[in-house]
Order: C-alpha cells, then sequence, then structure tokens
C-alpha cells in the first residue's frame, strides 16, 4: 500500500516511509567509505591524507545542494498541504533549475581556487599535488553531485522515496565498480578513485532530472516556471541549517585536522579521516531518518494537523533515543575490527585510530537529536531556529571543544571534544522543543526525557 503524507502516521508506518531514506543515505557513505578504503590500501597513507585534507573544501562547495534539498522541501510539501499543487510544481521546477546554474558557478570559482586554498589549508609537495588533483577531478562533476545531494530530499517530497533509493544504489554500485577498476585493477590511485566518485555522482544527478522531466507517477514533475525571488529567499532560509552544517562541519575538519597535524603529525589526520568515514554511516542513519519524515512534518504543518504533528515529534524522539544507544555499543564493538581494515598496516596508526573510535563513540548517544531537531524546524519553516540549532553544533561548540580541550588532555582532548559538542547540541535542541511547543502547538507539557522512555515501550505499535 502507498502512503501517502496526508496519512496518520504510526511507527509502523512512520519507519516504513523513512526507511528508503535512511538506506539511502547510508549506502551514499557507505560508497565514500569504500572510496577512501581503495585509496588507502592501494594508493598509500599519503593518498588517503590528501583526500581527507580537501574534502572539506570540496564538501563546502557542494553544500549548497543540501541548502536547496532541505529548503525546497520544507516549502513544497507545506505548499502541496496547502492544496497548491501547481504552484509546487512551479517551485520545483524553479529550485533545480537554479541549482544547476549554482553548481557551475561554483566548480569554476573552485577550480580556479583549489592550489591556494590547499596550500593555505597547509598541504606540501606532493600531498598538495594529490590534493589538486584530486579536487579538479571531482568538481567537474559538481552539478551533479549538488542534484544528487537535493534529490534525496525531493524524491520523498514527491512520493517516491524507493525510486530515490534506487537512483543511490545505482550511484554507488557505479563507485564501487570503478573504485575496483581504476584503482584496484588499474593501479590509477587518486585519479582512478576522483573518476569513479565523479561518475557515481554524474549517475545520481543526471538520472533524477531524466525521471522529472519524463511524465511520471509522483507528485512532482520539472516543467515551466518563472523567475521567484521569494520563493528562492523562503528556500534559502528554510535549507541554511543544511548549508550551515555542511559548511561549519568542513571548517571544523579543517581546524581538526590542523590540530592532529600540530600534536601527531599524518598519522592523526589519516586516523580523523577513518573515524569520519565511519561517522558518515552511522550518522546517515539519524540525517536518512530527518530527511524521510522532514516532508510529512511540513505537510502535516501546512495543514493544520497539530494532533498529528505532535505524535510525529513524540513518535520520532523515541526512535532516535532507541537508534542512539544501538549506535554507541555497535560503535564501541567495531573499533577493532574497522580500525584494522582501514589502517592495519601501520600498527601505531591502528592504535591511534582504535582509542579515537574507543572515545568517539559516545558522541552518537547525543548526536541525533540535535540533527533532527535542527531538520524537525527546517520542516516547520522556520529556518532561524534550525540554522542556530545547526551553527551552535556544528561550529561554536566544535571550534570551542577542539580548541580548549586538548590544551588539557592532549590528543584525547580533541577526540572528546566531539563528545562534548554534541552533548550541548542536545541539550540546545530539548531547549528549543520545550520553549517553542505552545507556538506550533505540537505537544502538551514539555518534552522530557520521561516522555520519550514511556513512548519507546510502544515502538512496535502498528496500523489501527
Amino acid at each position: 500500500m502507498k502512503i501517502r503524507l496526508s496519512d496518520h502516521f504510526t511507527y509502523k508506518k512512520l519507519l516504513r516511509f523513512a526507511l528508503p531514506s535512511v538506506i539511502m543515505m547510508i549506502f551514499t557513505s557507505v560508497y565514500g567509505v569504500v572510496d577512501g578504503l581503495f585509496v588507502s590500501n592501494f594508493a598509500g597513507k599519503t593518498a588517503f591524507t590528501a583526500v581527507n585534507f580537501i574534502m572539506p573544501f570540496l564538501m563546502i562547495l557542494g553544500a549548497v545542494g543540501f541548502m536547496f534539498g532541505a529548503g525546497g522541501s520544507a516549502l513544497i510539501s507545506k505548499t502541496l498541504g496547502e492544496g497548491k499543487e501547481e504552484q509546487a510544481h512551479r517551485l520545483f521546477s524553479l529550485i533545480v533549475y537554479v541549482s544547476v546554474a549554482c553548481g557551475i558557478v561554483l566548480a569554476v570559482v573552485g577550480l580556479l581556487c583549489i592550489r591556494p586554498i590547499a596550500r593555505l589549508l597547509g598541504a606540501e609537495g606532493e600531498m598538495l599535488d594529490d590534493c589538486v588533483l584530486y579536487g579538479r577531478i571531482i568538481l567537474i562533476a559538481l552539478s551533479a553531485y549538488m542534484l544528487q545531494c537535493e534529490f534525496q530530499s525531493l524524491f520523498v517530497t514527491a512520493e517516491k522515496p524507493h525510486l530515490g533509493l534506487g537512483v543511490t544504489v545505482a550511484a554507488g554500485c557505479t563507485n564501487i565498480v570503478l573504485d575496483a577498476l581504476f584503482v584496484g585493477v588499474c593501479k590509477w590511485g587518486i585519479v582512478g578513485a576522483a573518476a569513479a566518485t565523479a561518475a557515481s555522482q554524474a549517475v545520481g544527478g543526471i538520472v533524477p532530472l531524466l525521471y522529472f522531466f519524463a511524465p511520471n507517477k509522483s507528485i512532482l514533475r520539472l516543467g515551466k516556471t518563472r523567475f521567484d525571488g521569494k520563493a528562492l529567499t523562503k528556500t534559502c532560509t528554510n535549507g541554511s541549517s543544511e548549508l550551515l552544517s555542511n559548511i561549519s562541519m568542513s571548517i571544523v575538519s579543517m581546524l581538526y585536522n590542523a590540530q592532529l597535524m600540530r600534536y601527531v603529525g599524518e598519522d592523526g589526520v589519516a586516523a580523523y579521516g577513518v573515524l569520519m568515514y565511519v561517522n558518515f554511516i552511522f550518522f546517515a542513519m539519524f540525517i536518512g531518518y530527518s530527511v524521510g519524515t522532514a516532508p510529512v512534518t511540513g505537510y502535516h504543518y501546512g495543514a493544520g494537523n497539530h494532533k498529528e504533528l505532535r505524535g510525529l515529534l513524540q513518535k520520532s524522539l523515541c526512535i532516535i533515543t532507541v537508534l542512539s544507544i544501538c549506535m554507541l555499543g555497535l560503535s564501541e564493538g567495531l573499533a577493532y575490527p574497522l580500525s584494522k581494515i582501514f589502517v592495519g598496516y601501520d600498527g601505531g596508526l591502528f592504535r591511534l585510530t582504535r582509542r579515537a573510535f574507543l572515545i568517539c563513540s559516545f558522541m552518537f548517544l547525543f548526536g541525533g537529536v540535535g540533527v533532527y531537531g535542527s531538520a524537525f524546524f527546517t520542516s516547520l519553516n522556520n529556518g532561524l531556529v534550525s540554522a542556530l540549532i545547526a551553527f551552535l553544533r556544528t561550529l561554536v561548540f566544535q571550534i570551542s571543544a577542539v580548541l580548549v580541550l586538548p590544551v588539557f588532555w592532549g590528543v584525547d582532548g580533541i577526540w572528546w571534544s566531539i563528545v562534548v559538542a554534541e552533548f550541548l547540541s542536545f541539550v540546545v535542541t530539548v531547549v528549543f522543543l520545550i520553549v517553542l511547543r505552545k507556538k506550533y502547538r505540537y505537544g502538551k507539557g514539555e518534552i522530557s526525557s520521561a516522555s520519550v522512555a514511556e513512548n519507546s515501550d510502544t515502538l512496535q505499535e502498528t496500523d489501527s
């Protein structure tokens, strides 16, 4: 049975609707990890360090796609909830066309700036050349990458999450197969890894364009539109938290790399790279769930269904809580084998990476609430609060912690700073949920850990 945005959502239906987005985000992260795995084992530690060193800069340029995807999804779903279907089609087309143009402009800027940026960040010699070579190949497909990022949200809004999952799987398989061919068989090293990634991004961005241009059975389609500055401003405002999150994480990654180079050297950057690959997979579950449920929240907010909105929030907090506990246990258990797979060829690097895993695992206890809370307020079209949560979580708390804690705890302070930042963002998110509950009428009384625990007992509820 097809699930529609207008349905009443129980735990079972909510999980079924969000599951394709969760799998989609996990798969996207997994094939990124495979990229790093091939580079590390076939191209060596310097090439692997270079990829992780320049990746934050590339992510900053691509972050615009997340902004258009999240912000556009919130506005389009709200418009659909208000019964304005034709306007939703025009908004959808406008957002896609503008993002393509932005991708072209940013790619040109990136190609011109990548060498001085890499040098400014501290890359030298062979590592500098690897950074530039990898980055320039990736930038060729920047527009496609931005489309891939935004369609992860827009497929859900179009009530086609399974199709979005299929496109992501196709893109991921393209990357994995080409990585094995270019890096493993042909021995092209960092060039092969970049070419495989660029090809997969082309698949992930262009296939959805062809689908939405052609006659289709979704509730959205690409066609004629007109420039609407107000709608674009609203889209950018709604999606500012996602843009800010990605830019902030990239800036913070650069700072972490700088701190690790200072305290440990190249081994620290390599260990942090492994940690971030696994972090992407685990947090992909939180992000995927948030992306998958955001259009539902936006629809019922637009339709004025406050009781359904309250139920969505309560059920989501319960699911996030259970998922967070499971992630902590899984991360602790996988610390040894994952470190061995990535950097087992270097004993010192292996021990450093495993130590980082054991400490940083505790961030998963708190990180999910911050991710979901930011997405929840985006879907309510409150870009300011969403952006503030994202800004504090991914920039202010992270930077403060990584600058202060290493002074007292050395390298361990760098790892603990990630946990501290996520805990503080958890606190801030809960405060916003409590303070704004009356404005959006999504809860009676305070949202507390006790209510979350109470709701967890009914996680197996099914459609009545």
